[in-house]
Parts: structure tokens; sequence; C-alpha cells
């Protein structure tokens, strides 16, 4: 999400009140809150879980998707977690040892950088594709 705006209410909706008697109060559109600018196909939320809880997780965003204004979609990724890989690259990487973890993220081990810095036997490896 971009920038949060300033939303104004005018005084003129304040008829539907009833008979509060307020007159003219906040009538300038004085600020009453904030708000996110939105695109279009913009990702609102990402929720990770377990494989065996991700019914549970849908269920939980399809009734949150209804306290938003408008409509939203669910959609399950094929990635793994967070990171930029599918699924399949993902466990056929780990178990070549070729995925680092970096925080909630992970690192590809490819075949650039110094070879000092690499590991005895993994000094040339074929490049990584990561799409």
């Amino acid at each position: 999400m971009r920038t949060s705006i300033t939303y104004c209410v005018s005084g003129t909706l304040m008829f539907l009140m009833g008979r509060l008697q307020t007159g003219m109060r906040g009538a300038f559109g004085k600020p009453q809150g904030t708000c996110a600018r939105v695109d279009i196909g913009q990702v609102l939320l990402s929720v990770r879980c377990k494989d065996n809880n991700g019914v549970h997780a849908q269920e939980a965003l399809r009734r949150a998707k209804f306290k938003f204004p408008g409509r939203q979609k669910i959609i399950v990724s094929r990635k793994w977690g967070f990171t930029k890989f599918a699924r399949t690259d993902y466990v056929k990487w780990k178990e070549e040892n070729r995925i680092v973890n970096d925080g909630v993220n992970a690192k590809l081990l490819g075949c650039h950088g110094l070879l000092s810095n690499r590991q005895p036997g993994r000094a040339f490896l074929s490049a990584a594709v990561s799409g």
C-alpha cells in the first residue's frame, strides 16, 4: 500500500443523525481519520501457514474479506512461504543444499561471487534458475 491519506466528512451528511441539533459542527471537512490508497490487483494481506492449516486460513480470509469494501479474491500461492521459489524447486534445492535461510526468506546459491567465499567442493555450480 502506498501513502496514507486523510479523509474528511462534510457537515452536510449530519442530517442523517436525527435531532442532535449540532448545527454546522465539522462542516468544513475536518480530518476524521486515515485510509490507504490501494491499486487494482494489489495484494492486501499475505498469510503463511502449514499445509494442514490451509483450510482454516482460507476460511479466516474469506470471513475477513467482508470487512473490506469492494471485491477481494483469495489466491493460494504456488510459492514456498514468502519466498520467490516454487514449492517443487524449493524442496529440490533444499535437498541439494543450494538454499540458504535468510530470515523469513531464502537465498539461492548461484555460480557468481568470490571463490574464497565458497565451501569446499561447491566452487563451480551450474547457473541458478529462480523462476
